[in-house]
């Protein structure tokens, strides 16, 4: 298929911190054009795949910017590999103010799609700001707290919040952010973020084909303990009731043990106005690579749908 789109690498000022990314515009303009955001989700860069959604709603006709998250990748921000899920949700609101300036975009038509902690970044976003017309929310981040009761033994949690204390305590006698693992092998049986098999088969690309394993160059294993702490305090599915009127379609895999399937599913039961649910056969990361073409076509769908039509 032959390409409709141009692509740029651009920067944006988010109060202070300089978030990078790309901009898909269409090839030819003759009328304002509607515009959507993206981000990736929990310690993901912008080339783990999210291109290709990008590329794929670009050659629909929607102009698309697609942002590394601060303190991430290709974007600014300290300290390096914290996710504090409150400034994303508020870097998200100025990049749709960045893609409303540009000169192809009609501003009254933005719609947003996030993946993951991204997925329930934009519930948030969309529950609050009424400039997003349109929402796609694929594996979405419910319940920080519920999340991390299942991953975490009971008897540990204890220990862990020691290590909230005791990192709380250095950082305000100057040190620098405790870093910890994102993955671990399962087989070693180590303490990580993100313990689960399928965490570790994608993160580490040992499943991907050759020709997709420059995605993984700049990733970095690690993100801050306190990026843990705020995760388990952010409650993004609380805001669900309060997306509509905004069109939610909310995408969830079958087999999700990083963002619980029966909490995404609960939280879509709560969901008022137009919404619609897409249950495909998988777990939280077969979006990004097996299930890719079903997935962009839905979300492309519901984008078509609600800011073309």
């Amino acid at each position: 298929m032959r390409q409709l789109y141009h692509k740029e690498n651009i920067a944006f000022n988010a109060e202070g911190a300089m978030l990078r990314g790309w901009l898909y515009r269409p090839e030819v303009v003759s009328q304002p054009v509607p515009g959507i955001v993206m981000a990736h989700g929990y310690n993901c860069i912008k080339e783990l795949y999210l291109d290709k959604f990008a590329e794929c709603f670009a050659q629909m006709g929607f102009a698309v910017l697609a942002f590394d998250n601060r303190n991430f990748g290709d974007s600014d921000g300290e300290p390096r590999q914290e996710l504090d899920p409150w400034q994303q949700v508020r870097d998200y609101r100025h990049a749709i103010t960045f893609i409303q300036t540009q000169s192809c975009i009609d501003p009254t038509r933005i719609g947003i799609w996030g993946t993951s902690y991204s997925g329930g970044h934009v519930l948030v976003v969309a529950a609050l700001d009424r400039r997003v017309k349109c929402v796609v929310s694929q594996v979405p981040t419910i319940s920080g707290w519920q999340n991390m009761l299942r991953r975490v033994q009971p008897a540990d949690l204890q220990a862990l919040r020691a290590q909230f204390d005791q990192d709380r305590q250095n950082r305000f006698n100057g040190l620098p952010a405790k870093l910890v693992p994102m993955i671990t092998n399962p087989d070693d049986k180590g303490s990580a973020s993100h313990a689960s098999r399928d965490a570790w088969d994608f993160f580490t690309g040992r499943l991907s084909p050759p020709e997709d394993q420059w995605r993984f160059a700049k990733w970095r294993n690690e993100v801050t303990l306190r990026s843990i702490e705020m995760y388990s305090e952010y409650e993004p599915g609380s805001y669900i009731e309060r997306v509509a009127p905004t069109p939610l379609l909310m995408i969830v895999a079958d087999d999700d043990v990083v963002a619980a399937t029966d909490l995404a599913l609960s939280a879509f039961n709560r969901a008022q106005g137009i919404k619609k649910l897409h249950l495909f056969r998988g777990g939280h990361f077969s979006g990004y690579t097996d299930s890719f073409r079903e997935l962009s076509h839905e979300a492309g769908q519901w984008f078509k749908l609600n800011l073309l039509s």
